[in-house]
């Protein structure tokens, strides 16, 4: 039996440097969070961690200090650069340099690609990437595969369909990369100018087999796991472009009729108007429920770098 994949005092900054074994490693400590989640725990007692978010936040942000305060430990840190070093011209590097010395974790999301991995090079204590533009965003890619584990019993021989904004939605491109390492059937379905990054598209063909369209409607049938997301306008440089693509794909209820019966819906939120309200009390809406997921895996994803589970 091989040895369990150790966390301790390690950064988890993409999905790509994980291994299945860690990833699986990871779901199981989340499965020991859950009753933890509800009772309480001291295992991350004396533990501080900082959140360093240079972008908006709501779900990532609140969830890693619910996580850390159900486990015993104490959060500080900011959720906007106003009234911060920042404004006064601080850079990424010596704003994580100066917080290390005050936490035991820094969880950092930022507007700009490749500024978790700077963050990890600059610092001593473990960084968790809570996003990097629109690059990866790894703990949500691991609370996604938490959730099909919770609603399937399996990832494996899922068909997963990924649709919408697949360009810009760093969620997916951290989750095509995470089920690369199962045996599923992935479908990326968006507009033309919204496909799937070539580089990521290059590195999940090698793994998994891989199918691109346009059409939800046609490929709906197919899909174990239906996994919605926004057009995302605040990465568009030419807003004409957004103009172009917004509302590609609307999810209603009746739609769903046409869905296979155990297939689930989720989406990383915030949703716009992809997803119908009508769709949240059927049966097949588990968006919601990630919320709750998010929240248990986080715990785990602290304990494992913080050497306590």
């Amino acid at each position: 039996m091989s040895p369990k994949p150790v966390f301790a005092g390690k950064d988890i900054v993409s999905v790509r440097d994980l291994s299945r074994e860690g990833i699986d490693h990871i779901l199981d400590v989340a499965e020991t969070m859950e009753p933890l989640a509800k009772s309480g725990s001291d295992m991350l007692r004396g533990k501080i961690m900082a959140t360093l978010f240079f972008e908006a936040s709501t779900r990532t942000r609140l969830s890693f200090e619910s996580a850390m305060s159900r486990l015993g430990g104490t959060s500080l840190g900011f959720s906007e650069t106003k009234g911060t070093s920042v404004e006064k011209g601080e850079n990424l590097a010596d704003t994580v340099r100066v917080v290390e010395n005050y936490a035991d974790v820094l969880i950092v999301r930022h507007p700009l690609e490749g500024a978790a991995r700077m963050a990890a090079e600059f610092s001593k204590i473990p960084v968790i990437n809570a996003g990097s533009g629109a690059e990866e965003h790894p703990t949500q890619a691991l609370l996604d595969l938490y959730t099909i584990r919770k609603a399937r019993g399996s990832i494996d021989g899922t068909s997963v369909g990924l649709i919408g904004d697949l360009r810009y939605g760093r969620t997916v491109h951290s989750l095509a990369y995470a089920l690369s390492q199962y045996k599923v059937n992935l479908f990326l379905i968006s507009p033309e100018i919204l496909r799937m990054r070539r580089e990521v598209l290059e590195e999940v063909s090698n793994r998994v087999h891989v199918k691109e369209s346009t059409s939800l409607r046609e490929l709906l049938p197919e899909l174990d796991v239906i996994y919605m997301t926004r057009i995302q306008k605040e990465r568009f440089a030419d807003l004409a472009e957004y103009e172009k693509v917004k509302g590609s794909y609307r999810l209603t209820a009746q739609e769903l009729s046409k869905a296979r019966k155990d297939s689930i819906v989720m989406h990383p939120l915030p949703r716009v108007d992809e997803v119908a309200p009508d769709v949240d009390n059927t049966k097949h809406a588990k968006y919601f429920e990630q919320v709750w997921y998010g929240l248990v895996l986080r715990m785990g994803v602290l304990a494992l770098v913080l050497g306590a589970a």
